[in-house]
């Protein structure tokens, strides 16, 4: 992993390295303040409109850790973790998911900066040529976000999966996810 990422706000330095078990407390805070409640409101990543429940819990986040291909990036700031994503090898390139940015961290750039790392990851580490995620198509602003940096829509949908609370308690009935992906090309 590479380290010490400056991040554009000139005051934030991160320092990338995998997650272990003993990060699980942490990252279920992150995580979860990001995604869901009034803590996720102070960032532009929050489902709190779309999504009731957790985003995830600690018995899911130990369960990644005794998966062969994945992995769970964790970026810290002067020892405290304020971003995470998760990263699967698949037989066609790599998955990415649970992206976190601490709320009150974002829309400082940080977010570039660990969708970089991890798709520096996936292509020189793991040999992928492409990376794929799923975001919630009522989140139009993230997918242009995401299309800002390279990713292309590519007009297939997965229907929710409702009744499932592992994906949280659903607000509305219309929820389906898109899949962006992006070609990488490191050496």
């Amino acid at each position: 992993m590479r380290g010490d990422e400056g991040v554009p706000d000139g005051r934030t330095k991160i320092e990338f390295r995998p997650a272990g078990v003993e990060d699980v407390p942490a990252l279920v805070d992150l995580v979860n303040s990001c995604y869901r409640g009034d803590s996720s409101r102070r960032g532009w990543t929050t489902e709190a409109d779309f999504l009731d429940g957790q985003r995830v819990d600690a018995d899911a986040l130990t369960e990644l850790f005794g998966r062969t291909n994945t992995l769970v990036l964790v970026g810290e700031s002067e020892g405290e973790v304020v971003t995470c994503c998760e990263l699967q090898r698949t037989v066609n390139g790599a998955y990415f998911g649970m992206f976190s940015v601490r709320p009150d961290l974002q829309g400082a750039g940080l977010g570039r900066i660990v969708l970089a790392e991890a798709e520096r990851t996936a292509a020189s580490e793991w040999g992928c040529r492409l990376i794929r995620m799923k975001v919630l198509k009522q989140r139009p602003e993230l997918i242009a976000w995401y299309e800002r940096r390279g990713y292309t829509n590519t007009g297939k949908t997965e229907p929710f999966p409702y009744g499932d609370a592992a994906f949280g308690l659903p607000r509305q009935d219309d929820l389906a996810f898109v899949e962006l992906t992006r070609e990488l090309h490191f050496d």
